[in-house]
């Protein structure tokens, strides 16, 4: 490609004193995205009671922020290419914080489902400008690989941090507090973004195309609609035909970027092995990696009892090795290579799944604990290589779209891992021998089971929570088989689709 900037440029921007504190501003971001993707599990019971919602609106409360956040990821990265990175990213954390204070005090379950939908828009323009102002703030690649370890450290941490901090917030404050705290942070943001940020855009971006935007749209949202709708309801008319729609809209959106002479997204990226590498690697990495997040949160709570605090706790190691890996990814992938830093990091991760089918319902802290941190060690590894090699592989004004594109496979490897290995876990559950007395909703979930011993009698109650805890059980060991041999076999594709791959070592 040919660089648009000067070399006096260059050098301005390798030496810019104030870079570290930018990138403090950006990780800022990352960090809020990701705890709010996690705080509201553990706030659910509380809006429940609170709000009365039904089934289907829980649902959507739930739902909404993410099917927005992915519908919208490339349009907004592309947005962010043509009108600025530091604009977008300002705005939306801007509107990040005013909406918080909409989900705080919503007091309708539509008010809530509103809000949360509003709060996907914003959140979509953050990820991916973050990272784009990471390849424009960092034209040195050693200085620049540091920079995307740290970010996605942060981002792992954030995973991570969400349960404790809303574990916390909720033991001594009402649930709302798990939205307002987001307003100080991103005010902190917006102040010294506004010093620190550099502004950067494409020279020559073309119209942004509405059609594109809706057709990327209602695509990702039909999709991963139909996606969660057959694990929780299974395979539907509904369901189906939503997914059909939302496969129509995102084929008519390729099609339509292969003819358009200035595209919101360059087709042409995919051709790059390396690029399309990366990002199959993101997306079945996080396939296989969301059964554990998802469930291993109430494994740890309803069958072992413990607070969601204390939960939370129990799952710091993963971030941990995140942020200790993701630190020294760059290094290693230079020393050693590419691929085997993503392929040891998938192989890892592997790995760690397949020890948990050997889980039960006692499996002591230390097994769990180990098993959490070789599965942050390796996710460190990878992700932070694959996001490296997917910003190497673009011109510089195409960093938003590229950086949308690993962001959107994140989010739809999230929803079709939960699908898939929520639909393992709720099959295996749903069978499990109960006494008579048993109500239908205790078949249902693990947290069904736990709700309807409080009109039971004792005996009986205990019996069948047992009986519930151990298929539940049974069925993460279950799931966890299926999710190793996921990132095994994505693994393998990796060692060869990133093969001759290096990160860059140019400005």
């Amino acid at each position: 490609m040919t660089s648009t900037l000067q070399p006096t440029t260059t050098t301005e921007a390798v030496r810019r004193p104030d870079r570290w504190l930018a990138l403090s501003v950006l990780v800022l971001a990352v960090l809020l995205v990701a705890v709010d993707a996690t705080v509201l599990g553990l706030a659910t019971p509380y809006i429940s009671e609170d709000l009365a919602p039904s089934g289907t609106q829980l649902l959507w409360i739930g739902d909404v922020y993410s099917f927005v956040i992915a519908g919208l990821l490339v349009s907004m990265g592309s947005l962010g290419d043509r009108i600025g990175r530091k604009r977008i990213l300002l705005a939306g954390a801007t509107a990040f914080g005013l909406i918080s204070v909409l989900n705080a005090y919503a007091t309708t379950p539509e008010a809530m489902i509103a809000a949360r939908a509003l709060l996907g828009v914003a959140g979509a323009t953050l990820m991916p400008a973050t990272l784009a102002l990471i390849r424009n703030l960092f034209h040195d690649p050693r200085e620049r690989s540091l920079a995307i370890g740290i970010w996605g450290a942060t981002a792992s941490a954030g995973t991570a941090v969400g349960p404790i901090v809303g574990g916390f917030l909720l033991e001594h404050f009402w649930w709302g507090s798990v939205f307002l705290i987001n307003v100080p942070v991103m005010v902190v943001l917006v102040l010294v973004g506004l010093r620190t940020l550099p502004e950067s855009r494409t020279p020559n971006p073309g119209p942004w195309d509405l059609l594109s935007v809706l057709l990327s749209l209602f695509g990702m949202i039909g999709v991963v609609y139909a996606v969660k709708e057959a694990a929780t309801h299974g395979v539907t008319w509904v369901s189906l035909g939503t997914g059909l729609l939302g496969a129509a809209a995102l084929f008519g959106f390729v099609r339509r970027q292969l003819t358009l002479p200035t595209p919101l997204l360059d087709m042409r990226l995919f051709r790059n092995r390396g690029f399309s590498g990366a990002v199959l690697a993101d997306l079945l990495t996080i396939l296989g990696l969301s059964g554990l997040v998802f469930f291993l949160s109430q494994y740890l709570q309803l069958v072992q009892g413990r607070a969601p605090f204390e939960a939370g706790l129990a799952e710091l190691p993963a971030a941990i090795g995140a942020v200790a890996a993701g630190l020294a990814a760059g290094r290693v992938a230079r020393r050693f290579s590419v691929r085997a830093a993503v392929s040891g990091g998938l192989a890892a991760i592997g790995l760690a799944l397949a020890a948990l089918t050997t889980i039960g319902p006692s499996t002591g802290y230390p097994v769990l604990g180990a098993v959490l941190l070789v599965v942050g060690v390796g996710a460190g590894f990878s992700f932070t290589v694959t996001a490296d090699v997917i910003l190497g592989s673009v011109p510089k004004d195409q960093a938003g779209a590229a950086s949308a594109v690993s962001e959107t496979a994140y989010e739809l490897g999230a929803a079709l891992g939960i699908a898939v290995l929520g639909s393992i876990v709720t099959g295996v559950y749903r069978d499990f021998p109960a006494p008579a007395g048993t109500p239908q909703g205790a078949h249902e979930s693990l947290g069904g089971a736990v709700e309807a011993t409080a009109h039971m009698p004792a005996a009986t109650a205990g019996e069948m929570l047992t009986s519930a805890r151990g298929a539940f059980v049974d069925g993460l060991s279950v799931a966890s088989g299926v999710g190793a041999a996921v990132l095994l076999v994505t693994a393998a594709a990796a060692w060869f689709m990133l093969r001759n791959e290096r990160l860059d070592d140019r400005p």
